[in-house]
């Protein structure tokens, strides 16, 4: 359903872009409690606190999705809970480390045990690691800093889930990628490793949990400007720009001159994919990465 909006002219807005020249647009609505896309769906949030995890968030509780988020940041995580629980969610927070295993197998058995299942897992975990110096810099433990945590929180979470969206034969792994997965050049070694790492993990584990009914999508979004204030990759990017002697704001237009939009994605659109991902009204995709890049990558 959609509200109708017309232009000061009184045209129908099916027919203003062809009869004047004022900007209209549909704004989508729905009535109270349909059309949901997440409708009692229960979703576990690692990252939660984070700039993707709570972007997301807030879409799954506008979608009617029962939110569980976790983190290692209790002020991050209330904020990100108070702004789904203004869209209406009945969320819940949780402090544990995501790459424990001991402990997240913990905690998702506490929400299955205590709602009865778990629909969607969204790894959103993020942190700070190097970009920018040429392998010659570089030590070996930066190298694998990327590849090892991000290789293994993903492991970690996805087993957790997996037993439980095995038994109840449904559900949806979420994971997060970057377009390093398909870049070539200086400085991206670690970050290249990782993300083109995880997306084989993806693409393995749909394979593994698709006779059981259990989807995996992967999400390849850009570097996001609106996360640079609330995410570690302001102080990541700006690192790389010094190295290359560029000025961080000439370094960061750079990105968004080398996509085909001319722009970067934002954070609200990486989370309506990954509702959409997370929805019935995908069924029929696993095994996916999708490529959020705004044209810095071509499939």
């Amino acid at each position: 359903m959609h509200v109708l909006v017309t232009c000061k002219c009184n045209l129908s807005v099916a027919f203003v872009r062809l009869r004047c020249n004022h900007r209209v647009a549909l704004i989508p609505t729905r009535k109270a409690g349909g059309d949901m896309l997440l409708k009692d769906k229960v979703a576990v949030i690692h990252g939660g606190g984070g700039s993707i995890g709570g972007a997301a968030a807030r879409v799954f509780a506008r979608e009617g999705a029962r939110l569980f988020l976790v983190g290692r940041s209790r002020p991050r995580l209330e904020a990100a809970a108070d702004a789904a629980r203004a869209e209406g969610a009945d969320v819940s927070v949780a402090l544990v480390d995501a790459m424990d295993e001991t402990a997240v197998a913990r905690h998702v058995d506490e929400v299955a045990d205590a709602v009865g299942r778990i629909d969607i897992a969204l790894n959103a975990v993020g942190f700070d690691h190097v970009q920018g110096l040429a392998i010659g810099e570089t030590s070996l433990e930066d190298y694998l800093h990327p590849v090892v945590g991000y290789l293994r929180t993903n492991f970690v979470t996805a087993k957790a889930v997996s037993r439980h969206m095995i038994a109840q034969g449904s559900g949806v792994i979420l994971t997060v990628s970057t377009p390093g997965a398909r870049l070539t050049g200086r400085g991206l070694l670690g970050n290249a490793a990782q993300s083109a790492a995880l997306e084989g993990f993806s693409r393995a584990l749909a394979g593994e949990l698709g006779p059981d009914g259990v989807r995996v999508v992967c999400v390849r979004p850009h570097a996001m400007p609106d996360a640079l204030a609330t995410s570690y990759t302001r102080a990541m990017f700006g690192r790389s720009a010094e190295a290359g002697g560029v000025p961080f704001d000439e370094w960061f237009a750079g990105l968004a001159d080398m996509t085909l939009l001319g722009r970067l994605p934002v954070l609200d659109e990486v989370a309506e994919y990954l509702a959409f991902a997370a929805s019935d009204r995908a069924r029929s995709m696993t095994g996916a990465i999708a490529n959020l890049t705004a044209g810095a990558l071509v499939d």
